[in-house]
């Protein structure tokens, strides 16, 4: 099957105009990849000059005095409530242990003064209020990461494709 002269022709001028057409969007392309990245550099200086200001007034207004009342809270409710609650109640049964065991080797109940030593630390409420801060904090630093990294779909290869042959 061969082609005439004329037909041979036509197609190579087609080639030439697909080939050049093919070249125009190469450039268009990078163009519009220039502008992706440009645009994304000015929304990260908008953030950074604009929306992170305004994040962190709000966190240190709202969200600040909130968790710093929670913590308070907690540590209140652990030190005055389930401290004193739980060191009761072990007491308690220590005692009735070592009353079971001096009946049992026929001894009396001793008489020992108890000192409470006093608590240095943080308590199960403040731990459990920073973890809690800690979570926040990596909530809000994955929203705003989510909201501002790179969008994979305006990758451009480096090297300008070749047209295929006709």
């Amino acid at each position: 099957m061969s082609l005439s002269r004329k037909r041979k022709k036509e197609l190579r001028r087609l080639q030439d105009d697909a080939t050049q057409l093919w070249e125009n969007q190469q450039v268009l392309v990078g163009h519009a990849a220039d502008v992706a990245r440009e645009a994304g550099r000015q929304l990260g200086n908008f953030s950074r000059e604009q929306v992170a200001p305004v994040v962190q007034d709000t966190y240190n207004r709202r969200v600040a005095p909130v968790v710093d009342q929670g913590v308070r809270f907690g540590k209140h409710v652990v030190d005055d409530k389930v401290v004193p609650i739980v060191g009761g109640v072990v007491g308690t049964a220590l005692s009735a242990w070592d009353v079971a065991n001096a009946k049992r080797h026929g001894l009396s109940a001793p008489r020992a003064r108890v000192i409470v030593p006093e608590k240095k630390g943080l308590g199960l409420g403040s731990v459990v209020a920073i973890v809690l801060g800690a979570a926040a904090a990596v909530g809000v630093l994955y929203a705003a990461w989510q909201a501002l990294r790179a969008d994979d779909e305006l990758w451009v290869a480096d090297d300008p494709l070749t047209a295929p042959d006709a």
